[in-house]
């Protein structure tokens, strides 16, 4: 699908990706973001974006956004907080794609981006292709984005539907709000800045992605994979480990704090300690990411403090 004179939906729109993507939309493009701003915030979005608040999941929502002469829809909200663990979750993240895909059929609109997660493979070899099998979350997080892969696939092969379903790693950046380990380390060390307190061992590795790649990623996939259905990794060839994070993250705050670790080898019931998606499949698509995983980090954390 071109990204140029579309008229294009971007479901949570006001929040960290979603915001970031309607600002690289707006200037060729006719944009409009939905958003109840549970997750995001109304300044994020750029001028020249029209603005439907509220809940996608209500019907009557996806029918103001949804209308016959949208050209295609990236739908991006959803219940992000992968440490929740709620089955509410799980209902909540279906609800919305369950109501945006029925809206897309009824007015005849079939190319749809979608959010889905690393989460999706569990706990796999790395680095972890997309035709990896057999895939088995280990989070309500993880069940959910899978869940609802599923049922895009199912658009994308029995309905005519261009489903491109981008699985994340961990994406930092401006906008990453508290929850996520680089705001959670830099609010901590303001609060205390001689002593960090970090979940599990400190030993979790994974891949980390800046927004900005982020972005340019999925912009270059869906300009240039046609299949039916089209999964993708985005993240990078390298992992960073919590500790690192940590040191980054002090050494740009100009400090040396006392590590206390929690124990145990994950964070949380249902985090994933190691983690790195194979891009192979996104480099032979002819993109690849501007850095390293720590590359990112730091870059991530140098806008954080100077935001």
């Amino acid at each position: 699908m071109e990204l140029s004179g579309q008229r294009l939906v971007v479901t949570g729109g006001a929040g960290f990706v979603g915001s970031h993507l309607c600002e690289r939309l707006v200037d060729d493009n006719d944009v409009v973001a939905v958003d109840d701003f549970s997750n995001g915030q109304r300044e994020w979005i750029p001028d020249g974006v029209e603005v439907i608040s509220g809940d996608v999941g209500d019907p009557d929502v996806a029918a103001e956004a949804i209308t016959e002469d949208v050209d295609g829809v990236f739908h991006f909200a959803a219940d992000k907080n992968a440490a929740r663990d709620d089955i509410s979750q799980f209902r909540a993240n279906n609800r919305l794609t369950e109501t945006v895909v029925e809206r897309m059929h009824e007015v005849g609109v079939t190319d749809i981006a979608f959010t889905s997660s690393s989460t999706v493979y569990g706990e796999a070899p790395r680095p972890t292709p997309e035709d990896y099998a057999p895939l088995e979350p280990i989070s309500i997080y993880g069940a959910s984005k899978l869940a609802e892969e599923s049922l895009l696939s199912v658009y994308a092969h029995s309905h005519d539907f261009t489903v491109w379903s981008f699985r994340f790693a961990n994406i930092v950046g401006p906008r990453l709000q508290l929850g996520a380990v680089i705001p959670d380390f830099v609010d901590k060390l303001r609060e205390d800045p001689d002593s960090l307190t970090i979940l599990g061992d400190g030993r979790q590795e994974k891949s980390y992605m800046h927004i900005g790649d982020c972005i340019d990623a999925m912009c270059h996939v869906v300009e240039h994979a046609d299949r039916p259905f089209n999964a993708y990794n985005l993240g990078t060839r390298t992992t960073t480990s919590v500790t690192t994070i940590a040191d980054i993250v002090a050494e740009e705050m100009g400090l040396d704090p006392e590590y206390e670790f929690t124990g145990g080898d994950r964070g949380w019931v249902g985090d994933v300690p190691r983690m790195r998606l194979s891009i192979e499949k996104l480099s032979a698509l002819g993109w690849e990411p501007s850095g390293s995983s720590d590359d990112a980090v730091r870059r991530a954390t140098r806008e954080l403090l100077d935001g």
